[in-house]
Formats: structure tokens, C-alpha cells, sequence
């Protein structure tokens, strides 16, 4: 059991490549046209920096 919480852990949660593909995910979805990607990438980027602050001061 405790190998099955370390492969899904490994592969889910501590994964730096699927956190950074996840981040990029919605500038991708839209990027038909470049007005609404650079809107959409700047508010991914706010919300990852706003996200990334409180996380630091929480821990």
C-alpha cells in the first residue's frame, strides 16, 4: 500500500512538469487569436504570482 501512495504521489502530486503543463493549459486553449492570449496569459500570471505570495507567507 505505502508504494502505491508513493507512485501516485510521484506521478500526481510532486510532478514539476505536469504543475508547469497544467499552468500553460489555459494561455494554449485560447490562443486562436493573439489579443485573447496575451489576456488570458495575463491573468494566469496574476494568479499564479497572487497564489504563489499567499502560499509563501501561509507556510
Amino acid at each position: 500500500m505505502e508504494y502505491f501512495i508513493l507512485l501516485v504521489s510521484a506521478i500526481l502530486v510532486n510532478n514539476f512538469v505536469l504543475s508547469r503543463f497544467l499552468g500553460i493549459c489555459p494561455f494554449l486553449g485560447v490562443s486562436k487569436s493573439i489579443s485573447t492570449s496575451m489576456g488570458m496569459s495575463g491573468a494566469v500570471i496574476f494568479v499564479i504570482t497572487i497564489a504563489s505570495a499567499v502560499t509563501w507567507a501561509l507556510q
